[in-house]
C-alpha cells in the first residue's frame, strides 16, 4: 500500500485551499481499502435507501434529458418549504450564490470572522476586494460575540458583512437573538449575509433561522444549502433568501440551466419524504451528542461544542495533523479534515463529520493508535502532550503517566503562512 499511500499524500500536497475531492482520493487508494469519510460534511442519513433505488432506476431519463428551467425548481422547493419564489434564487451549489453575491453586491470590502467557509475570505479576494477577518477567540470556544463584531466592522470600515451560523469549522451557533440585533446594527452597510448552510442540523432553540426576517430587510440574503442537508453534495444546488429586489438581482445574473436533472428529481421528491428527512437530522443530532462524549474521553484532546453535523477538535501538544490525517487515511482508512490551509485554523486542528457510531468506534481507534500507541483502557489517560512522540505520532506502546485533566488555553493565533498571519491581525 505504499505507492497508494504516497499517492494519497501528493494530493493533498497539491491541494492548497481545500482537501481532495473523494473521487480523486478513491482513485489513488485504489481497492486497498473503503474509506471511512470523516471530511465531507453531508448527511449520512438521507436520502433513505429506498430513495437512492428510485434514483438509480431512473438514472437513465435524468441523465439524457434537459431539466426543467430554474424558475419551475425553485417553484417547487418553494412550495414544499412554504417560501415566495420571488424572494429565492437557487444555485448549482452554494458556492456559485456566493461567487454571484460576491460579482454583484459586494463593493471594496468584506468582513468575516474566521476560521470559517474558506468561499467567504477567497472568492472576495480572488476579485480584489479588502476581506477584514475578524479572529474567533479560542480562550472562548470559538463563539462569537457580535458586539465585539459590529465594533471590528465599524473600525475597518467594512460595506458588506458576513457570518456562518452555525460557523464551519467549528460548529459555533449563534442564537436567533443575537443574529437579529446584528442585523439591526449594521443595517447601514450595503449588504450582510447570513449563511445558514448547516442551521437544519441544530437543536439549541426550536427556531433559529432569519430567513422570515431577510425577506423584510433591504440588505439580509440569508444563504441555504440543500447538499448538505440532504446528504448530496454531489448534485450541487443551494438557494438563498432575500427581498424581492436582492433576490431577483441574483436571479436574473444565474445562467440558465443552471441547475441538472438531478437537483430537480430530488426537490420533487420531497414531498413524499419529509419524514424521512426530519428522522435523519434528529439522528445526526443524536450522533452529534455521542461523539463528542467519544472524544472528550482521549487524553489532551479539546473537543468544542458544536450545532453543526461536524466536530472541531483540537489535537494534544506536539500532535502534527497533517500527519496524522495522511496515517489515518493510509494505516486506517478514516479521512479526516485538517484544518491547516483554513484561515484562522492550524494543522493542530481537526474538523470530523458526524457519523454513526460503527464508524465513530473506527475513528476513535485510528486516533487512540496515532496519537498515544495504544487503546486508551476506561480511567487510563495521559498527560497532555507526554504520550505522543513529537517527532511524528509514533504507532508503538507507549508508557501512560498518572491521569490529569486537560486544560483549554488560549493559543497565539497561527495560520501556518506569515503574510495570511499579519492580513488577519491587522499589521
Amino acid at each position: 500500500m505504499a505507492e497508494a499511500g504516497s499517492n494519497v499524500t501528493e494530493l493533498f500536497r497539491t491541494s492548497t485551499t481545500h482537501s481532495p475531492s473523494y473521487a480523486a482520493l478513491s482513485r489513488a487508494t485504489g481497492d486497498s481499502q473503503p474509506i471511512t469519510d470523516f471530511c465531507i460534511p453531508c448527511n449520512p442519513y438521507f436520502p433513505t435507501p429506498e430513495m437512492f433505488d428510485e434514483l438509480g432506476g431512473r438514472l437513465r431519463e435524468i441523465l439524457t434529458y434537459y431539466p426543467s428551467s430554474a424558475d419551475a425548481i425553485t417553484a417547487e422547493l418553494c412550495s414544499v418549504l412554504g417560501l415566495n419564489p420571488q424572494t429565492v434564487a437557487m444555485g448549482n451549489g452554494s458556492t456559485e450564490l456566493i461567487t454571484w453575491i460576491d460579482h454583484l453586491l459586494v463593493r471594496e470590502s468584506l468582513a468575516v470572522p474566521v476560521p470559517t467557509f474558506g468561499r467567504w475570505t477567497d472568492q472576495p479576494m480572488e476579485t480584489g476586494k479588502r476581506v477584514d477577518m475578524f479572529p474567533l477567540p479560542e480562550s472562548q470556544g470559538f463563539a462569537l460575540d457580535p458586539a465585539s463584531f459590529v465594533d471590528f466592522v465599524r473600525s475597518r470600515g467594512s460595506r458588506t458583512a458576513v457570518i456562518c451560523n452555525p460557523n464551519n469549522p467549528d460548529g459555533g451557533l449563534l442564537p436567533r437573538h443575537g443574529v437579529l440585533a446584528l442585523l439591526d446594527q449594521l443595517q447601514d452597510l450595503d449588504l450582510v449575509v447570513v449563511d445558514e448552510s448547516f442551521l437544519e442540523f441544530a437543536d439549541a432553540e426550536a427556531d433559529s433561522s432569519v430567513v422570515g426576517d431577510a425577506v423584510l430587510r433591504p440588505n439580509t440574503i440569508v444563504l441555504r444549502s440543500l447538499g448538505k442537508n440532504f446528504g448530496l453534495h454531489g448534485v450541487r444546488f443551494g438557494y438563498l433568501v432575500a427581498n424581492p429586489g436582492l433576490a431577483g438581482r441574483v436571479r436574473a445574473a444565474l445562467p440558465k440551466w443552471n441547475l441538472n436533472s438531478f437537483a430537480e428529481t430530488v426537490v420533487f421528491m420531497l414531498k413524499e419524504h419529509r419524514l424521512e428527512y426530519a428522522h435523519s437530522l434528529r439522528l445526526v443530532q443524536r450522533d452529534r451528542q455521542e461523539m463528542i462524549w467519544q472524544l472528550s474521553r482521549l487524553p489532551g484532546l479539546t473537543v468544542y461544542p458544536s450545532q453543526g453535523n461536524f466536530v472541531y477538535v483540537r489535537l494534544p501538544e506536539g500532535a502534527d495533523g497533517a500527519l496524522l490525517r495522511d496515517r489515518l487515511l493510509e494505516e486506517h482508512g478514516v479521512l479526516v479534515r485538517e484544518c491547516g490551509n483554513k484561515i484562522g485554523s492550524s494543522s493542530r486542528y481537526l474538523r470530523l463529520v458526524v457519523r454513526p457510531q460503527p464508524d465513530v468506534q473506527r475513528l476513535v481507534a485510528g486516533l487512540e493508535r496515532m496519537l498515544y500507541g495504544t487503546p486508551q483502557q476506561s480511567g487510563r489517560t495521559a498527560m497532555p502532550g507526554q504520550a505522543l512522540v513529537p517527532a511524528g505520532l509514533h504507532p508503538g506502546p507507549m508508557p501512560m503517566p498518572a491521569a490529569q485533566p486537560a486544560q483549554a488555553h488560549a493559543l497565539p493565533y497561527a495560520s501556518g503562512t506569515a503574510a495570511v498571519d499579519r492580513l488577519v491581525q491587522g499589521a
